[in-house]
């Protein structure tokens, strides 16, 4: 009896520490998304120009609990393009898996995906990291061009249905992902008052007049 007494003492404590552990990632998982949205409203508001000290502020939380999560402003835009682009990607997955449109409206749209949560992120602002957080605007340029996997089954399957013409996959994905890559590191967006979202459709539409089976 005091075996087995012991055992389920045991495995209470294994259970317990289990529990506290999940709590402990969920509470840092919420934390970290907390952080991100402070970044994109600090970054909407200052652009680069936005602190640490803005952030905690903005948190409601010391900077050395800000620290105990991120080490600096790099890492805070490291982790912020992370969490942006696995939006985007959950979203893509999202379009592709819906019933209700076909082919061609799915691959419109997750051509131009934004996430919700992450609309009100102001894109044309990105631009500045091309010079002052490189390694930041490096990781940006290849979440662009990687894992476009879910479009290219898209094309493969408006090709089949006649609806798109037979066309060059690379020289399509270098077209998308370099207009892309040209809003963000430039200023013409800013320059002309063009919304990073009107720019996307702008340039669906133009390319998708060029592949359309008419």
């Amino acid at each position: 009896m005091k075996i087995m007494e012991t055992d389920i003492k045991e495995i209470n404590i294994k259970q317990t520490e289990i529990e506290k552990n999940t709590e402990a990632d969920t509470k840092e998982i919420e934390m970290k998304e907390r952080i991100i949205e402070a970044v994109i409203k600090e970054f909407n508001e200052k652009c680069l120009k936005f602190t640490m000290d803005d952030i905690a502020k903005e948190l409601g939380i010391s900077k050395r609990t800000l620290y105990g999560f991120v080490k600096d402003k790099e890492s805070l835009f490291l982790e912020a393009v992370d969490e942006v682009y696995l939006a985007i990607k959950e979203s893509e997955r999202e379009i592709a898996a819906n019933q209700t449109w076909n082919t061609l409206e799915k691959l419109k749209r997750i051509l131009i995906v934004l996430p919700q949560k992450y609309q009100t992120l102001d894109y044309r602002q990105l631009y500045e990291l091309k010079t002052k957080f490189p390694l930041v605007y490096k990781k940006v340029e290849t979440r662009i061009e990687t894992d476009w996997e879910a479009t290219f089954a898209l094309l493969e399957d408006a090709i089949k249905e006649g609806s798109i013409r037979n066309i060059s996959f690379p020289v399509f994905q270098a077209m998308v992902s370099g207009t892309i890559e040209y809003y963000l590191s430039h200023t013409i967006l800013l320059d002309h008052d063009i919304p990073y979202e009107t720019a996307l459709e702008e340039m669906l539409d133009m390319l998708f007049e060029g592949i359309l089976v008419k």
